[in-house]
C-alpha cells in the first residue's frame, strides 16, 4: 500500500515538474486564468476524493475486523465508525467549498 502511494506521488511530481520546467515556446498561446483555476480545482478535488476514499476504506476495514474479533462491541464500534466516516467525508466537502469560493 505504501509502495502504491509512493508511486502515485512520484508520478504526480514528475508530471508537475515536467510542466513547471518546460521551456517557453516562441508562439505558445497564453493560458487563460479561468482554465488554470479550473485545472487546479480538478486536481484539488481529485486528491481530496482519493484521500477520503482511502481513509474511509481503511476505517471500515478496521471496524469490520474489530466487530469480527469482539461481536459484543459492535454497537460502539459502528457508532464510532459512522462518526469517523462523517469527519473524513467533511474534509472532501471542505475542499469542494473552498474550490467554489475561490473559483
Amino acid at each position: 500500500m505504501k509502495k502504491l502511494a509512493l508511486l502515485v506521488l512520484t508520478l504526480s511530481l514528475v508530471l508537475v515538474a515536467a510542466v513547471a520546467f518546460a521551456a517557453e515556446g516562441a508562439a505558445a498561446p497564453a493560458a487563460t486564468p479561468g482554465l488554470t483555476a479550473a485545472v487546479a480545482a480538478l486536481f484539488a478535488i481529485a486528491i481530496a476524493a482519493f484521500g477520503g476514499s482511502i481513509g474511509m476504506g481503511l476505517s471500515i476495514s478496521r471496524a469490520v475486523e474489530g466487530i469480527a474479533r469482539n461481536p459484543e462491541a459492535s454497537g460502539k464500534i459502528m457508532t464510532t465508525m459512522i462518526i469517523g466516516l462523517a469527519l473524513i467525508e467533511s474534509l472532501a466537502i471542505y475542499t469542494l467549498v473552498i474550490i467554489f469560493i475561490k473559483a
